[in-house]
């Protein structure tokens, strides 16, 4: 595989890739499972299939064309089983290095050198970011309906509740090829403002702690309870190893979306919340809330990207 990758890119030239990843995106379309083989080469001919595909840089080519438009075809298909209006968009490929991200105005403190608040990643991409917060609903039909969509998503973990069941999330971190970043809402979803600095760092590095222990890795996003925080939380949070703190500038839920900004519209680069509930808490469930995020953001022109790629 690994030679088949270097003669494939030493043979094609800038113009080629690009011509093939421009047909491979024009057969993917949503019509594509209903057209079969109306576009792009002709089917082979009996007996022909799969001999010589794999062989030199044409063969490299045609394997991938064929397996993106067999990955979008799935992704149609999945759509259509979970519900949705449409299916969703591809995001595009992530910047090569990633935006610089800052506080928003009119969210600093007065310490400088601390982890940036923000609720958009500046981006031009139109693309938006999903994340969950807490872990209070662990509902499998999520995991499968996230999977099936290729829907990439971030879940901001509070440790009194998702303690009672930590595989569920170990499995949802290796659900989707490309991994479930977990991340860090601290150990007992507390108003951090009311605490002293020291109270707030046991709760922010004590997640910190449970989550590397439970599943591999130190997070380096933050989300403060409720989205509040003041000097101390930031403070708290660099100490405990934190990059960033992204909050949110959309609300999803099952029946209805809430936003923060005058215009009650999506931009490039707004992270959108949500939560892990249930019928016990909201007007759906988990998938009755995916099938409405994605229907508005799909509606609106937009993807959802990895949140990872961009901070």
């Amino acid at each position: 595989m690994v030679k088949s990758a270097h003669l494939f890119r030493r043979t094609l030239g800038a113009a080629l890739v690009v011509a093939a990843l421009t047909s491979a995106a024009t057969a993917c379309s949503d019509e594509a499972p209903e057209r079969g083989g109306e576009r792009g080469a002709p089917a082979p001919a009996p007996g022909q299939q799969g001999r010589g595909q794999a062989a030199g840089p044409g063969g490299a080519l045609s394997a991938y064309v064929e397996k993106v438009k067999q990955q979008r075809a799935a992704r149609v298909l999945a759509a259509r089983k979970w519900g949705l209006a449409k299916t969703p968009l591809e995001a595009p490929a992530p910047p090569k290095t990633k935006p610089r991200i800052t506080t928003r105005k009119g969210f600093e403190t007065d310490g400088e050198g601390l982890p940036p608040v923000f609720t958009t990643v500046p981006t031009k991409q139109k693309v938006v970011f999903l994340t969950i917060d807490d872990g209070a609903e662990k509902d499998p039909e999520l995991l499968r309906m996230m999977k099936d969509l290729r829907i990439p998503y971030s879940a901001f973990l509070s440790d009194y509740v998702v303690k009672d069941d930590y595989p569920y999330f170990a499995k949802m971190q290796k659900s989707l090829p490309e991994g479930v970043a977990l991340h860090n809402h601290t150990l007992n979803h507390r108003y951090l403002p009311a605490l002293s600095y020291a109270q707030q760092k046991r709760e922010i590095c004590g997640m910190q702690d449970v989550i590397q222990k439970r599943f591999g890795k130190r997070p380096p996003l933050f989300r403060p309870p409720y989205g509040n925080y003041n000097e101390d939380t930031l403070r708290a949070a660099k100490t405990c190893g934190v990059k960033a703190v992204p909050l949110w500038a959309a609300e999803a839920f099952p029946d209805h979306m809430e936003w923060r900004e005058w215009d009650r519209d999506l931009h490039p680069g707004d992270i959108v919340l949500t939560h892990f509930r249930g019928k016990g808490d909201w007007k759906g469930t988990m998938p009755d809330m995916v099938r409405r995020v994605m229907n508005v953001i799909t509606a609106k022109g937009y993807a959802v990207a990895k949140l990872e790629d961009y901070v």
